[in-house]
This record gives structure tokens, sequence and C-alpha cells, in this order.
């Protein structure tokens, strides 16, 4: 999924491509056992369904890990309020909402951490992948995942706020984007090589597998246990890049890395020492010539 301020018809699915939340159950095994996982047909936005289920505005409302596949998502959303273009059947298109017991700023490089995750288990699949600061996954330097963090306190049954807090994780990988779409976005991206295509169950019960096991890892340890591997799949490592902000560059330097709370830590012309780049609504990009 890749974000833009557009938004593209959407055709009904075949029946052919329907998913089994059993299947994606059977292949995810004992890591994710307690995970709920359902498969809708069609929604707006997976990430949006389940933050109203976390709050009790929709049911049924959540008491546990819950996976929300939608095979058509139509108004799915991307950093600073953008919309995330894709169509039917062009992309996997699903939110994990996991609940942690921890402070919300506990949270901090957590769009890092699920990163890693599905950068790992593509490996598993044979395919190669880069990380790009802070959120998107790339495959020879174009876009082929992105990721969408939101999070929400959860009330209890008295509607007090309890001690946890919901991280909704909404994913986009993209299968098959249409030439037309492409175009509309304004860019080249990347697809996922349709031998890892080819069976989508076992790719999402893999990739929950692999969230599941790295949720309570981020819980227990933090995000220090995935600073190391996060690094070593650096997009943009020793290069060159912009820090922008809606088109204007605030910094330019070599990117060395993130540091061990997600920070991008930039080494600038001139300067004695890194500066550290916090993440928000701010871009990366490489630097031409």
């Amino acid at each position: 999924m890749t974000a833009q301020s557009t938004a593209l018809p959407v055709a009904p699915i075949s029946p052919a491509s329907a998913l089994s939340a059993a299947r994606i159950a059977a292949f995810a095994g004992h890591h994710a056992e307690q995970c709920q996982i359902e498969v809708v047909a069609e929604t707006g936005s997976t990430n949006a369904d389940l933050l109203a289920r976390v709050a009790g505005g929709a049911q049924p409302v959540l008491n546990a890990p819950t996976l929300l596949v939608a095979q058509t998502q139509t108004a799915g959303r991307g950093r600073a309020g953008r919309a995330w273009l894709t169509a039917p059947s062009a992309a996997l298109t699903f939110s994990l909402a996991w609940p942690f017991a921890a402070p919300l700023q506990a949270l901090v490089g957590l769009p890092l951490a699920v990163g890693v995750t599905i950068a790992e288990t593509l490996a598993d699949f044979g395919v190669d992948v880069q990380l790009k600061w802070p959120n998107d996954v790339l495959q020879n330097g174009r876009k082929l995942a992105g990721v969408l963090i939101e999070t929400a306190p959860a009330p209890d049954q008295r509607g007090q706020q309890d001690q946890r807090v919901w991280a909704v994780i909404g994913i986009g990988i993209n299968l098959a984007m249409p030439e037309q779409l492409q175009e509309q976005i304004g860019r080249r991206i990347a697809n996922l090589p349709a031998p890892a295509a080819q069976d989508r169950e076992l790719l999402l019960g893999s990739l929950l597998s692999g969230l599941a096991q790295s949720m309570r890892q981020f819980e227990s340890q933090g995000l220090a246990a995935f600073v190391e591997r996060w690094n070593r799949l650096h997009a943009f490592a020793g290069q060159q890049v912009l820090i922008l902000d809606q088109g204007e560059t605030l910094h330019e330097g070599r990117a060395l890395g993130i540091d061990r709370i997600g920070r991008l830590l930039l080494q600038t012309d001139g300067g004695s020492s890194p500066i550290a780049i916090m993440a928000g609504d701010i871009s990366l990009r490489p630097k031409e010539g």
C-alpha cells in the first residue's frame, strides 16, 4: 500500500480469492494460539475497525490480540492522514491489534521492530528486502510494504481506563499493483515475487507467527532487541540522504543507522558528532547525484 491523497474505485473480489481464517491460524501455529483471526471481504480501514473495537464503540469489543484481514480495503490510511491506494487482490491489507501492559512511551520504536519482523519473515520466503526509516519495506529501492501503528488506551467494563495500551499495527504488502494504479501513485513500486505471493494464507500465517513472537519480545526487551537487526537491513546505510518536512529540507547528511530508541543517526557535513532525528511526519529521501 502506498500513501497518496486520492481514491480508486473498488471492484468486487472473486470468490476464488477468498481467504480462510482457519488456514491462516494453522500456518501461524502455536506462537499465535491466543490470537483471534478474522477475514472480511471488504472494509474501509482495518486499523479504524480495530481501534473502534478497542474503544468499545463497535462490536465485538476486543479482549485478545486480533488479526483483521481485509480482502479489499477502500479507505486505508498512511502517515499524516494520507490515503493508501490499492486495488482488489493487489495487496495484502491487514491489521493486528495487540495489548501491551506498558505505558505509551514504551512503544516508541515499535514500527521499527515490525519492519524487522516483516523483513525476516519475507527472507524465509526467499525475498530479500531492506528497511527505510521509519516504517517502509523496500525491494531494490522500491516500496514493497508499509506500516502504520496507532495506539489507544483500553477502557475497562466500568468505563475507566485500565493499565493496558493497545497498539493497532496496520500493514500493507504489494502483490500485483496494476500499471494504471502505479501511474496514479506517481512512482514505481515493488510487487512481491509470485512464488512468495502464491499462498497468501501461508504468508499471512507466517507473518502473524513472527509478529506475535516479536510483540512479546518487544514488551519484555524493548527496541534494544531489534536495533542491530534493523541496522543490518538499513536500505541507506552510509548513503547521503535528505530529511524532509512537507517537501522542505530540514537536514542533509550520511545515514548511519538507528539508536537504542529508534532515532535515525545522521552525520551532517562539518558536524563533529551525529544528530539524532525523531520520527514524525518528516520523510527521508536519498540524495540524487
